[in-house]
């Protein structure tokens, strides 16, 4: 019960974001069946909460959008193969002046786990 309450909070950020990260540290997604898996580090900044970090000129940036539901596996630091799927929503999409050319994509659990 105790990962329900923290997925559930996540979408506040803040505080909530670095329980989190305590317990994953990367997410790992494909945006569609037959494309490639990206792999990204997971970040909580404070003004967005849970975000990754993508490169503008590359192929993933493009195709993510503000709005968008993806299915997305998190990765414990401990035991990479017993990763966590979880419906999640990219709420944000910003240039970020600290990494030029590279934007902070805003994430949010909008789902309790499921199976694959």
């Amino acid at each position: 019960m105790e990962d329900n309450v923290i997925m559930e909070n996540l979408t506040v950020g803040g505080a909530e974001s670095s329980i989190f990260l305590n317990k994953y540290h990367s997410v790992q997604f494909s945006l569609n069946d037959m494309g490639p898996t990206y792999l990204f580090k997971l970040r909580a900044v404070p003004a967005n909460g849970l975000c990754i970090l993508v490169k503008e000129d590359s192929s993933v940036h493009k195709k993510l959008n503000v709005g968008d539901v993806l299915n997305m596996d998190y990765n414990p630091p401990e035991a990479p193969n017993s990763s966590k799927r979880l419906k999640t929503q990219i709420t944000s999409k910003n240039s970020q002046d600290a990494f030029i050319g590279h934007s902070l994509i805003g994430l949010s659990i909008v789902d309790q786990p499921y199976e694959n």
